[in-house]
């Protein structure tokens, strides 16, 4: 099943706040990925990058640029239940 992306935004520490269409909102830490992912450096590294993120269209996934995203699926399996009441 879908969880579609409602909305992305940014947290300190190389976290993003997750907002899905069913009105969960998660957290989701990123730097476990620069260990496993070597691609996912360049957001440790260029700090402007990790500002670009985006819902992809039809919010099944967020993307930074052509080279790194992540999917609907990564984000709520492996994001932490976040309450919130910013959307």
């Amino acid at each position: 099943m879908f969880h579609k992306i409602k909305a992305v935004s940014l947290l300190p520490d190389d976290q993003l706040l997750v907002v899905f269409s069913e009105g969960v909102t998660k957290r989701y830490d990123i730097k476990p990925l620069f260990q496993t992912l070597p691609a996912f450096l360049d957001l440790q590294n260029i700090p402007s990058l990790f500002e670009q993120v985006v819902v992809d269209a039809g919010g099944y996934g967020i993307s930074w640029n052509d080279d790194l995203d992540l999917s609907c699926d990564e984000l709520w399996e492996n994001g932490v239940a976040y309450a919130s009441t910013l959307f």
